[in-house]
């Protein structure tokens, strides 16, 4: 167990129990989701992984999988929803309580609890440790804020994958229906 000021590792978050990530060796609680949270994360998922699961893609991972894209200091994040190609999947994935690597894309749902800040902060995390697309959904307002390195956009109608899932396409009226 980690002293008081001391940087927390990845080691020492996986012997922790509730849910926290960690961010430049400091923990960060993550509170319980509501409804509207749980059930917009439920659908996007569900589109993705049909689509990934039907062309052979790699692996979707659901809420609270963690992600080492930081060491000395650690920093772990769990995105709602996560895609990581095939290709880049480690051989070993038993033994590993968090990847050391960067998902192709991420998708964070927006909480009533999230604060705008550290949402953006989170993003630029993502994208700095090599995170190629990533998806902010906002169910209250209804739209997605689609973040990439070169820039973000922002879709109300339809959400598609890119490069990184070519052919996906998610109709927003479906999703925040």
């Amino acid at each position: 167990m980690t002293t008081v000021g001391a940087a927390v590792t990845a080691a020492d978050l996986e012997a922790m129990d509730g849910r926290w990530e960690l961010v430049e060796g400091e923990l960060q609680e993550m509170a319980p989701t509501g409804y509207p949270h749980g059930r917009s994360t439920g659908r996007v998922s569900f589109r993705i992984s049909a689509h990934v699961f039907a062309a052979g893609l790699g692996d979707v991972l659901g809420a609270e999988t963690g992600f080492r894209i930081a060491r000395d200091p650690d920093t772990v994040l769990a995105p709602d929803v996560a895609f990581v190609r095939a290709d880049r999947v480690p051989a070993d994935t038993t033994s590993q309580a968090f990847l050391d690597l960067a998902p192709d894309l991420v998708v964070e749902v927006i909480s009533p609890s999230d604060r705008a800040g550290a949402v953006e902060e989170n993003v630029a995390r993502w994208l700095a440790a090599g995170v190629r697309l990533v998806w902010v959904v906002y169910p209250a307002q209804q739209f997605v804020a689609v973040h990439t390195a070169d820039g973000v956009t922002h879709e109300r109608t339809t959400l598609t994958g890119g490069d990184v899932l070519p052919g996906l396409e998610i109709d927003l009226a479906d999703l925040f229906a």
